[in-house]
């Protein structure tokens, strides 16, 4: 992790003191907030887009459950001017569970996805749509995982409202996932409404709604969170974010707080 953590800092620092070209589009990253944004990693160029700490917390029955993931990171590298192909790491995911007599606690590097997202607009387009196929390689151990090799396909849209600063994202994502039993594959499905706005030519603030459903054998799953997310632009290579997500039913984390940082060079 120190490592890690010196390496992501090396390469802050080194973008940051670097001017950007003065016609270069400021950097879009798929952080923060669920909603996946269209756009892709400009040709050449690789962007790095790090979690810093994601926390979140559900309490059921007496039982909490504190799950934490620590630098999951988004490598991405830009292939053509609207396609790249981006790898996702966790270093490390901690999960702790007590009371009600249970005391728990697993640590493991968490599952890795392959994404290639592939832009099917150009990025001045009033309604922009691209198509964002990933699969899960079960990296993480059993505790944290489920170790099975799972797929889905998400279709980011960001429509522009008029000429004013607001933009509706929404993300319907259709995911094929191991059934909790062990034996068999079922259909799960997410979908993102969110609306955000360009407060200045540095800050962007975002709201959504995010469902779930998931429809194993063994019951079908819904998950349904309110989010509000920043993001703060010092530079057009730099961006630094934070979060809140607020679980609106029994099935979904209470609470969740994160904060990152992406950077492009």
């Amino acid at each position: 992790m120190r490592g890690w953590t010196s390496t992501i800092g090396a390469l802050l620092l080194a973008t940051s003191a670097a001017a950007p070209a003065a016609d270069e589009p400021p950097i879009c990253a798929d952080r923060p907030s669920k909603s996946t944004g269209p756009c892709t990693v400009p040709a050449g160029k690789i962007q790095i887009e790090t979690g810093l700490i994601d926390w979140s917390r559900d309490t059921s029955d007496g039982v909490t459950t504190d799950a934490v993931m620590w630098g999951n990171t988004a490598l991405k590298y830009g292939v053509a001017d609207n396609a790249d192909v981006e790898l996702w790491v966790t270093p490390l995911e901690t999960l702790s569970v007590h009371g009600g007599g249970v005391h728990e606690h697993h640590a493991s590097f968490g599952d890795m996805l392959v994404r290639v997202k592939y832009a099917l607009t150009g990025d001045k387009a009033p309604v922009q749509v691209a198509l964002d196929p990933f699969v899960k390689l079960p990296t993480a151990n059993h505790q944290i995982g489920n170790r099975k090799l799972e797929a889905g396909l998400l279709v980011p849209v960001q429509i522009a409202i008029g000429k004013t600063p607001l933009t509706l994202a929404l993300d319907p994502e259709l995911d094929w996932l191991a059934d909790e039993g062990g034996h068999g594959r079922h259909l799960a499905t997410q979908q993102v409404v969110n609306l955000g706005i360009a407060a200045t030519d540095k800050i962007n603030l975002s709201t959504e709604i995010w469902a779930m459903w998931d429809w194993d054998p063994a019951g079908t799953g819904k998950q349904v969170s309110w989010d509000v997310s920043a993001a703060y632009l010092p530079t057009k290579q730099l961006q630094l974010d934070a979060g809140a997500n607020f679980g609106l039913n029994s099935q979904t984390p209470d609470v969740e707080l994160y904060t990152g940082v992406s950077v492009r060079f």
